[in-house]
């Protein structure tokens, strides 16, 4: 991959293009591959992953300088880094978003937790030691891989245990002492509100390190919209879209099939953006897959909303479009004047088909199946 982003940066530059901003995962970003694009004058965007030492210190560090979007979609602090394969300049982000997921799932975390603990502490609290050295050497064993946010509070005490059955007489001394531990387990939460802000943030990091040529929403925009591309080609890699049962060998093939599949996500996702942006303007909105009026809808579920029927004779060939409602005429409107002329044009082929189909059978049955709206 990093040798295809290699490749394509080198023709932009022979083509005399401006060079691009290529965006990927963090499961591009490492040391030897953000070397190669460095060195190769390629300018990127990639989210780091939060398990390298440098990040993990960063955001154990944290900052007092957030800032905030205006419309309070982000909050957001920049470093720049000084790493073995040069320099970057690292956003760290967070969203309400993210911060409601973090919040749940550590919330889920703390009550398995806090069940764990408290087994482990009752199972502790029935064992019986010989000395009070050897009840705390257990306690600090048990207690390691403890979270931060989980409090145990513990004392050790000593019970004496007389020699033989049966009630002891009140002048006679314990033959032996034993020691038992007593723990109690509680939650800090303002420890789990703390590490619920830290798991809600994210970094996504570049090699252009002048924010005027890339300012951190837009470095933040630029790495979500990728979102957008990967659902599009998930949609063109559905067995519905029939793209998957193509088959080719050669290597020119490949690179036309893909060039057919990158024009179809172009397409679908320019349909995708004006009807969007017409619902917007419009203040309308179109039902969604449970029925709820949603003014940001997929074209994949809007192809959906659609029925066509192909049919094919020897004579013929009638595309069909079934149940044509208002709701799909207000979807043909928002996206042009084109798209209404389209269908009425579709709408007028199918009778012209109707009336110069001959007597045979199956066209006989054709000619008088109906045109359904």
């Amino acid at each position: 991959m990093i040798a295809a982003v290699i490749a394509i940066q080198e023709q932009l530059r022979e083509a005399d293009a401006e060079p691009s901003v290529y965006v990927a995962d963090n499961g591009i970003y490492s040391e030897p591959n953000m070397r190669q694009l460095n060195e190769a004058g390629v300018k990127w965007v990639s989210r780091v992953s939060e398990t390298s030492t440098q990040a993990n210190t960063v955001l154990q560090a944290g900052s007092q300088e957030w800032e905030t979007a205006k419309d309070g979609s982000i909050q957001w602090y920049s470093r720049v880094m000084t790493l073995p394969q040069g320099s970057e300049r690292w956003v760290i982000v967070r969203t309400p978003a993210s911060q409601q997921r973090a919040q749940a799932s550590l919330q889920r975390q703390v009550s398995r937790a806090q069940v764990s603990w408290e087994r482990k502490c009752w199972h502790l609290g029935n064992r019986r030691f010989a000395c009070e050295a050897d009840a705390r050497a257990a306690l600090e064993r048990e207690l390691k891989g403890k979270p931060a946010w989980v409090e145990i509070h513990t004392d050790v005490v000593s019970n004496p245990r007389h020699a033989g059955k049966g009630r002891p007489r009140q002048d006679m001394s314990p033959a032996i002492q034993q020691w038992q531990i007593v723990a109690t387990v509680t939650v800090n939460q303002p420890r789990v509100d703390e590490e619920a802000l830290r798991k809600a943030c994210f970094i996504v990091g570049t090699n252009v390190l002048d924010p005027q040529g890339l300012s951190e929403q837009e470095l933040v925009r630029t790495y979500k919209e990728q979102g957008g591309v990967e659902r599009g080609f998930r949609f063109l890699k559905d067995p519905l879209f029939l793209a998957s049962s193509v088959f080719v060998k050669k290597p020119e093939r490949i690179i036309a099939l893909s060039l057919i599949m990158v024009l179809c996500l172009l397409v679908y996702l320019l349909a995708e953006y004006r009807l969007r942006a017409r619902l917007a303007e419009t203040e309308q909105t179109i039902p969604d897959q449970v029925h709820k009026p949603t003014a940001r809808p997929t074209m994949r579920w809007v192809f959906q909303c659609f029925e066509l029927l192909h049919v094919q004779t020897s004579s013929t060939s009638l595309t069909i479009v079934l149940r044509l409602e208002s709701v799909h005429r207000l979807i043909l409107a928002l996206l042009g004047p084109l798209y209404p002329r389209v269908a009425q044009r579709v709408k007028l082929k199918q009778r012209g088909a109707q009336k110069t189909t001959n007597d045979s059978a199956s066209e006989q049955q054709l000619r008088s199946m109906p045109i359904i709206e």
